[in-house]
């Protein structure tokens, strides 16, 4: 691979797909393009890109499963949804399965580019040194597992990301821009709402240990407090 950033496009469309791939050429970027999502996942595990933009409703398998399976891979690939989907729980749900960003058709070339450059400039690995001690819970982070006494739970990779970012700050406040920027690629209203939801997941999850609270700083952040 050249010195570009490469991009996996997976889009069943073909004159959308076409004008995607040219326009991001034009730009200095690398781009591998798919029109299904079988094909996607295969030039995936052969290219290692440096982040997918890929559309949820594809033959022979749809975005949400696909990031399902790379998910189990690689934690930390920046990944934008294309759909024409426009529901607030479809969104939900798209983050929920590990997307970064999700665009809504119809779309702006600026703005697809404009939030590639944000998720190529700020996403970067979140490490963590084998599993962590949150009162009675292990965290492990890269497995995605809370495990309580002999109960474990399976997070979702946007679950662990915002779980594993407030645990590398505990008992401090935790940006909420910052957790925004890092983790969703903007810190927009919409995304904001989105994060509260996650919050909230988490919250849940961690109810069976009363010593453990995500208290909300109101206009400022998180405290993950122990």
């Amino acid at each position: 691979m050249s010195g570009k950033s490469q991009i996996l496009l997976a889009e069943d469309e073909e004159a959308l797909g076409t004008i995607i791939k040219e326009s991001l050429e034009t730009r200095n970027f690398d781009v591998i393009y798919c029109k299904d999502g079988v094909e996607a996942k295969e030039q995936y595990q052969i290219h290692q890109p440096n982040i997918l933009v890929l559309d949820v409703m594809m033959p022979k398998k749809d975005g949400f499963t696909l990031v399902q399976e790379i998910r189990k891979l690689d934690q930390w690939i920046p990944i934008i949804f294309l759909t024409a989907k426009s529901r607030t729980e479809d969104v939900v749900e798209g983050f929920g399965y590990g997307a970064n960003d999700y665009l809504k058709k119809p779309f702006s070339m600026e703005e697809l580019i404009a939030r590639i450059n944000a998720l190529l400039k700020t996403h970067e690995p979140r490490k963590a040194d084998g599993p962590m001690q949150i009162g009675q819970f292990s965290f492990d982070a890269k497995k995605q597992t809370l495990t309580f006494e002999t109960e474990e739970q399976f997070l979702t990779h946007r679950e662990a990301e915002l779980l594993l970012t407030l645990c590398q700050n505990i008992n401090e406040l935790t940006d909420r821009k910052e957790i925004l920027n890092a983790l969703w690629g903007t810190d927009d209203f919409f995304n904001a709402r989105s994060m509260d939801v996650f919050i909230s997941k988490l919250r849940k999850r961690l109810a069976l240990d009363p010593n453990i609270q995500i208290i909300n700083v109101r206009g400022y952040g998180y405290k993950l407090v122990v």
